[in-house]
């Protein structure tokens, strides 16, 4: 009833109906009858109703939103990496040790059946979720000033609020044991509670073709595994995160496997202490007193 009540509102202002008074009076006796109901024997049941019509309303104004077939395409695939990787995260055994870091940050891998060997960089870090979560996704474009081991990350294209097709160039390694590698990324960015996520796995895009002088990464999803960060409060301090980084990735090329995990294990504890610094400098900039 409340759904119809609010289209016979939105009818009073268009002009051809505006100095109708009785659609006027019938609208408003209908909101009365509607919040009357609503209100019960607690005064303030409405405002909840309200809150959860308004909700429910919103959502499916998101559900009928139009999208191209490409764009589907986009969010689905997207949504399958966050799914597939939060199955891969839930299963506990299995886990060997990679590297442990004097700070207490670790890397962990283990073979997923139909993917391959996977990585799991766990740390705490000292900035509660909400600010990583800005920084890591409202901020992307900027990962390359801070973290040395990124080039650029450019937003190729962006559909609704969680779903983006991304470009990013990475540095190569010292010694150039890696060189540079591109991937073109459809990325799933999600909010669940007080737990954040950014998964994604590589994807093709028209606007990004293949460029010189590095290696495009880009697979089938059954070769190449999803990645997943995941921002949750610490358990005994909601003012730091436990932040989990799920890496799959096949770097191509005649690369040994031990050379391989090496630099992909180091990548993930570099990642970590590059946040921390930027992090720390962001914290520094808004203590710093206006002119």
């Amino acid at each position: 009833m409340l759904p119809a009540t609010f289209k016979l509102c939105a009818g009073i202002s268009y002009r051809h109906t505006r100095n109708m008074t009785g659609l006027r009076k019938n609208a408003l006796a209908a909101i009365h009858h509607e919040l009357n109901q609503m209100a019960g024997p607690g005064s303030e049941n409405w405002i909840h109703h309200v809150r959860r019509r308004s909700s429910f309303l919103s959502s499916r104004i998101e559900e009928v939103e139009e999208y191209s077939q490409e764009e589907v395409a986009y969010v689905k695939q997207g949504e399958r990496a966050l799914q597939e990787a939060i199955s891969i995260l839930a299963e506990q055994d299995g886990w060997t040790t990679e590297t442990i870091a004097s700070n207490g940050d670790k890397v962990l891998s283990k073979v997923v059946p139909g993917v391959g060997k996977v990585f799991k960089l766990e740390v705490v870090v000292d900035q509660p979720p909400d600010s990583l979560y800005g920084e890591l996704v409202g901020n992307m474009e900027q990962m390359g000033e801070w973290n040395p081991n990124v080039k650029q990350v450019k937003i190729l294209q962006k559909i609704g609020n969680d779903t983006m097709v991304t470009h990013e160039v990475s540095a190569e390694t010292p010694g150039n044991v890696v060189g540079p590698r591109d991937f073109v990324s459809v990325r799933c960015a999600k909010r669940r509670g007080s737990t954040c996520f950014l998964a994604g796995r590589s994807t093709q895009h028209p606007g990004m073709p293949e460029q010189r002088g590095v290696v495009r990464q880009v697979t089938m999803p059954a070769e190449n595994g999803p990645t997943c960060i995941v921002l949750k409060p610490d358990a005994e301090n909601p003012n730091k995160t436990k932040f989990t980084w799920l890496l799959s990735i096949d770097l191509k090329g005649w690369i040994p496997k031990t050379i391989i995990n090496r630099v992909l294990s180091q990548t993930q504890v570099d990642f970590a202490n590059h946040l921390r610094q930027r992090m720390a400098s962001n914290v520094s900039l808004e203590m710093v007193p206006a002119c």
